[in-house]
């Protein structure tokens, strides 16, 4: 009987022991500071996140606020500082300019109206010029250029850039005496490689 008992205190210790070591296996391998780590890298990300989405947020705001104020009730010179305004935002905000894009347009529509409300002032009507050739909507572009008389090396580069993407648009419609126009012009502002290129195909 006593063998019998000292068997059984025995197993029992052993399974104790066992269980003493299951666990520890299951205590965290990773340290507690670890764990602290993660958890901060974490709500890094979240602060990260919600950092971009009160931007967003905030830019949303100016959006609408700036919306609520009517270009044609402003003065020229502060509609051609929100055109550079919104042109900083848009550069920030879009990968690629196009006018239909929402900070690009109102952009555009502010500096327009700032060149009509003050034709005479040539940096009005020449930031437009840039603010339709960075859009891509050529036809004003080179309207713009055009009226512009005397361009500076750094529009005409603009300026011929707008005629050869015209050109370019008429030679794929078929219209050979319309691309030439444009080459012949753009060429007199800046030759350049894509008006050669177009030439070769009249």
């Amino acid at each position: 009987m006593r063998f019998v008992m000292k068997k059984i205190l025995m197993l029992t210790a052993f399974a104790l022991a066992g269980l003493a070591a299951a666990q520890d296996t299951t205590t965290p391998t990773t340290p507690p500071t670890d764990t602290s780590t993660t958890t901060t890298d974490t709500s890094s990300t979240s602060t990260t996140t919600t950092s971009t989405t009160t931007g967003t947020n905030m830019t949303g705001t100016d959006m609408q606020d700036m919306n609520m104020m009517n270009p044609a009730t402003m003065s020229a010179t502060d509609n051609f500082t929100r055109a550079q305004e919104f042109a900083v935002q848009a550069d920030v905000a879009y990968p690629v300019p196009f006018y239909d894009r929402t900070l690009w347009k109102a952009a555009v529509d502010s500096a327009y109206y700032a060149a009509n409300m003050d034709a005479g002032n040539r940096d009005y009507q020449a930031y437009l010029a840039q603010l339709y050739t960075k859009t891509q909507w050529w036809i004003n572009a080179y309207n713009a250029w055009n009226r512009l008389g005397t361009l500076s090396d750094q529009e005409k580069q603009w300026a011929s850039l707008s005629a050869a993407k015209l050109a370019y648009i008429a030679l794929q419609r078929g219209d050979k005496q319309m691309a030439r126009m444009y080459v012949e012009k753009g060429m007199s502002w800046a030759d350049s490689a894509s008006l050669q290129a177009i030439m070769k195909r009249l």
